[in-house]
């Protein structure tokens, strides 16, 4: 245990104690990222979890509810709801009864967030830095997910709906530790936008070019295969269309609580990975939900879709008395499409999905977890996909994570457990606001973007909007700047980071660059690893 790492970069005064953001620094092991280790919370944390284990006698289910490119302003608990067109009750009540997170943070897109949230790693460890589209090649082949975790100490494992962390073989879901997977392997608007003739007339009216992609090497079928299967005709269910879409979330909706009302009884825990079609655009409501919103556009029909599947599936785990022995959280992958608006999400902060802005990776994050969360909370604690990993695994009794890489989720048992906490820690007038994380490392595909510590964000490179030639600018649209002299932004003060104040803080320099430094050093031993970046690769 290196404990003098963090005290020569200054980051810590060299007698430690609860002094850095109230924690005291726990290294774990050198190829783990150091956690702020607030010993009363984690202790309380322990006991609760062994206390509940005697009573139930089983290891907890975990149970994540991951939409696609829904915004942080697009809930009622996060200022949406009805301000939206589009009332979300039951996440509300979700968040009154739980634990709901203002600074939850995902990857710039999908696939690097849902692969980050399986693998414990930041996509420059996992290698893929953005979504892997139509056939293209890599995965998570050669990591370890925490579904295989999972399963190693007895879990049953499920993954429903959307996956997108790679076609090849060794990538998807049921080879990947689920014993078994309902979806599709990409991404929505891979089988459908080619179909649409609004879209696509010059390929839906040619009968050459259609029959190209017909042919193109990626599976457009809504799929059902167990542990090993891969390319048996049988598992295709069925051809995904501008018809079938529609009706998709509603049958992964059927299936996740045929699963969850089928394992009242079991002796076993469950992990269950439920990954939504919607909201990615282009959003096709299924009839009984078209017209559905008060806004009456297609993202928001499907919104609302979404708040009311989730409300079936939380209602099949209260019926079979399942609530009191599961951990619940409910999130996006990432912030706006705004290149499809207006069939898109909405945040209040500055930026996009595709950027490190706040927008496109402060996502909304609701941890529920009957008797063990105390309810009606709202933190600021900082919260990586990252930790869901170690987190769940600590829970779960994995004693082990990988040796032989870089872990770069840190455990936060105590965060999410230990509830109002005991008194001890000098400065903080409520501590149980503060996370077992220290920071969050913003990574634009292979460059180190940003860093967030606190309320502070300092910033080398970002990115910047192209209006010019853009019709609905996004964040996949724009072009990287970077910043000579960087900038510096206070989240409390200025949300929507208008105001760098860099050359009137410089007293925080030293801070995060050590932080920052200490980060980058990893990579020393641990290497970047590249494996999808960009559509060309």
């Amino acid at each position: 245990m290196e404990t003098n790492r963090w005290h020569d970069s200054g980051i810590i005064p060299p007698d430690g104690g609860e002094r850095i953001l109230g924690g005291v620094i726990d290294y774990y092991a050198e190829n783990r990222e150091p956690r702020l280790l607030h010993p009363a919370w984690q202790k309380a944390a322990e006991e609760k979890l062994a206390q509940l284990e005697q009573k139930i006698g089983k290891k907890p289910n975990f149970f994540v509810f991951i939409m696609d490119d829904v915004g942080w302003g697009d809930m009622g608990c996060y200022g949406g709801g009805h301000v939206r067109g589009a009332p979300t009750p039951h996440f509300d009540r979700l968040a009154a009864e739980g634990l709901r997170l203002t600074s939850c943070y995902s990857q710039p897109s999908c696939s690097p967030s849902r692969a980050t949230l399986m693998t414990g790693r930041l996509p420059i460890r996992h290698g893929i830095l953005t979504p892997p589209m139509y056939g293209q090649p890599g995965g998570l082949d050669q990591e370890v997910s925490l579904a295989e975790l999972l399963k190693e100490v007895g879990y049953a494992t499920r993954a429903v709906g959307k996956w997108h962390c790679g076609e090849n073989k060794s990538s998807v879901p049921q080879n990947k530790g689920f014993d078994e997977f309902y979806g599709f392997y990409g991404v929505s608007d891979m089988y459908t936008e080619w179909r649409d003739n609004y879209f696509y007339p010059e390929i839906v009216n040619d009968p050459f070019m259609f029959q190209a992609v017909m042919n193109a090497k990626f599976n457009k079928h809504n799929i059902l295969a167990k542990t090993g299967q891969y390319d048996v005709p049988e598992i295709e269910q069925e051809e995904i269309t501008l018809e079938t879409v529609k009706d998709l979330d509603e049958k992964w909706a059927a299936y996740s609580e045929s699963f969850i009302r089928s394992m009242a009884t079991s002796d076993k825990p469950w992990f269950l990975y439920h990954g939504t079609r919607g909201c990615h655009f282009d959003n096709y409501p299924p009839d009984k939900f078209k017209g559905r919103s008060r806004a009456s556009y297609p993202f928001t029909d499907v919104l609302v879709e979404m708040d009311d599947i989730f409300g079936r599936l939380f209602r099949a785990l209260e019926e079979t008395g399942q609530l009191e022995n599961t951990l619940i959280l409910v999130t996006s992958d990432n912030g706006p499409e705004m290149e499809s608006w207006p069939d898109s999400s909405y945040t209040p902060f500055r930026g996009s999905k595709g950027t490190t802005w706040e927008g496109g990776i402060r996502v909304p994050g609701i941890f529920y977890w009957k008797g063990m969360i105390e309810p009606g909370q709202v933190s600021d604690g900082l919260f990586d996909f990252c930790d869901m990993l170690p987190t769940v695994c600590a829970m779960a009794g994995v004693e082990n994570l990988p040796q032989d890489r870089f872990i770069d989720g840190v455990d936060q048992r105590s965060f999410l457990l230990a509830g109002p906490s005991p008194a001890g820690i000098y400065w903080a007038k409520d501590p149980s606001w503060m996370s077992n994380r220290a920071a969050v490392y913003a990574w634009l595909l292979d460059e180190q973007s940003a860093l967030r510590v606190g309320p502070w964000k300092v910033y080398d490179c970002a990115t910047e909007m192209d209006y010019r030639d853009t019709v609905t600018p996004g964040g996949f649209s724009g072009h990287t700047v970077h910043y000579t002299y960087g900038k510096v932004f206070n989240l409390f003060l200025d949300p929507k980071e208008e105001h760098s104040f860099a050359i009137r803080k410089l007293v925080y320099m030293p801070l995060l660059a050590a932080i920052k430094a200490h980060h980058l050093k990893t990579f020393d031993k641990y290497p970047k690893r590249i494996q999808i970046k960009g559509t060309s690769s």
